[in-house]
């Protein structure tokens, strides 16, 4: 029976928690939409056996109902599974917009569980996020300054969390200073049941990982919190060293790079993989004309790299440089983010129909659209290869593959400028 029902707004983001949870003691499976719960499914054999349940969604620049909506239906399949306590998970860089969708998720969540505050706590250490005096840094620049400003889904001109929550909620919004936190858990307890916070979202500072245990331990008695992962860093699970699963593939299964991402981290890791892999870029041109082909083409080059040297799978992205990003799209055109998940997804397919039993996918849509596209219903947490990024395991069946499939879904912003090369070397 599980102990911790989690809700993440994208499936990098799911990955990424679940990758700390396991770390943390609990064994963890991730499923694939609440519907994977409803039944009598692998999600539902595997709920039974673990201790944390997350629940990938693909909401975080759907529409704010959208999202609500979703939300709400994997909080209900999540009590129906046994949880009793609740974690919404959205990204280190509170990727969101004036109309949401972290504050109507919050409150929806909120209310349906009968309660009336919680924490707003994006920091994560490890991957250069930071909240102090509510502003949120990226590394060691405010976010309004850094590559996040020009995101092109959600692009963040404003570093202050109070500020940006505050006119998507109906609660007040407060903050909590790393004073109070570095004057330990019954001083930060005490300061979020003081008059004006029991009834809001609360966005608390926190610079390293000793503030996040120690907001972990001050909020223990709360039925849900919210942050990014690494506010998982306080939790322990009942199980120490919870066991992440073997790899689906061996050695020399062909495998493939799929980036669809724009931000500035990935573009340095294709920068530095286009010496050493095979690489094709995405012709948005020819997508437009004819996708299908487009796919095929892309496809074909793929096999053909797998048979020239299946020790260095082929990359295949969508953006090199800020120059390749469409900053105008033609009048009733497909927006190029939109033709890039579709395409990627379904090369991902066709490549596991010939094969594929290893896929390194970046961006958090572009892993939304390859699993859902894929038919997975749960993933497994693997090898880790960076804070916030692991490899994950298909179920069996996966694209007629009897072994299921092995999938690093990485969020655009994280990992070391090498993972597209070395990545494969936590497989063997």
């Amino acid at each position: 029976m599980p102990l911790l029902g989690a809700i993440a707004d994208d499936f990098t983001g799911a990955t990424d928690l679940a990758t700390m949870l396991v770390a943390r003691g609990f064994r963890t499976v991730v499923a694939v939409g609440s519907e994977e719960l409803a039944d009598d499914g692998p999600a539902a054999r595997e709920v039974r056996a673990a201790d944390a349940v997350v629940v990938a969604l693909k909401s975080r620049t759907a529409p704010a109902d959208e999202a609500v909506e979703a939300s709400l239906a994997a909080l209900r399949a999540l009590t129906d599974a046994g949880c009793r306590s609740f974690y919404f998970k959205y990204c280190s860089t509170f990727d969101s917009t004036p109309s949401g969708n972290i504050g109507p998720v919050a409150d929806a969540l909120l209310d349906a569980l009968g309660e009336s505050a919680t924490v707003v706590v994006p920091a994560f250490p490890a991957t250069g996020r930071t909240v102090y005096k509510a502003r949120l840094f990226v590394h060691d620049e405010l976010l309004e300054e850094s590559p996040m400003r020009d995101h092109p889904l959600t692009p963040m001109r404003d570093s202050h969390v109070a500020r940006l929550l505050a006119p998507q909620t109906r609660r007040p919004v407060r903050t909590i200073g790393l004073d109070t936190v570095r004057a330990g858990v019954e001083a930060l307890r005490e300061a979020l049941t003081a008059p004006g916070f029991t009834d809001a979202l609360t966005v608390v500072d926190a610079t390293e990982d000793r503030d996040l245990r120690t907001i972990s331990a001050a909020t223990a008695s709360m039925r849900l919190v919210t942050g990014a992962a690494g506010l998982a860093l306080g939790l322990t699970g009942p199980h120490e060293g919870a066991a992440r699963v073997p790899a689906a593939s061996r050695a020399g299964d062909p495998g493939a790079v799929l980036a669809g991402s724009a931000s500035a981290a990935t573009r340095a890791q294709v920068a530095h993989a286009t010496g050493l892999l095979p690489h094709r870029k995405l012709d948005l041109a020819a997508l437009r004309a004819d996708p299908a082909a487009a796919v095929a083409d892309l496809v074909d080059f793929a096999r053909a790299c797998w048979h020239a040297d299946p020790e260095r799978p082929p990359l295949l992205y969508a953006v090199g440089s800020p120059d390749d990003l469409e900053h105008d799209t033609p009048e009733g055109a497909v927006p190029a983010a939109d033709l890039v998940e579709r395409a990627l997804a379904d090369v991902a397919v066709r490549l596991v129909g010939a094969g594929a039993r290893r896929l390194l996918v970046a961006g958090g849509e572009t892993s939304g659209a390859v699993v859902t596209a894929l038919g997975a219903r749960t993933l497994a947490i693997g090898a880790q290869l960076a804070p916030g990024v692991a490899w994950a395991r298909t179920e069996s069946g996966v694209g007629g593959s009897p072994d299921g499939v092995d999938l690093a879904l990485k969020s655009g912003n994280f990992g070391g400028t090498d993972i597209f090369t070395s990545a494969w070397d936590e497989l063997a």
